[in-house]
């Protein structure tokens, strides 16, 4: 973030300090409902075949377990790459 951006955040009044981190608060919320949406649909597109059963075959089961670690694995790696590139423009400012 830019230092300037902080340094405006900080002028503002408390009342508007608590409308932005709320602001940003839900859009935390949603965007990890998204990816969360996202996983469930992907997953289960890739693994469930048939609705033959009650529960998940086996194969079905170790399917949706592999493919939310890759998910997640996946998320995580870009996270701190995304976090990489935001201290390091931050350090050239």
């Amino acid at each position: 973030m830019d230092k300037s951006m902080i340094g405006d955040l900080d002028s503002l009044p408390e009342e508007d300090k608590l409308r932005m981190s709320t602001m940003i608060d839900q859009l935390q919320i949603r965007d990890s409902l998204r990816m969360y949406n996202s996983l469930v649909e992907r997953c289960f597109t890739d693994c469930v075949d048939t609705f033959k059963h009650k529960s998940l075959q086996k194969q079905e089961e170790t399917c949706v377990r592999r493919c939310a670690e890759k998910f997640l694995k996946h998320s995580m790696r870009v996270g701190m790459r995304f976090a990489e590139l935001n201290q390091g423009a931050a350090t050239q400012d």
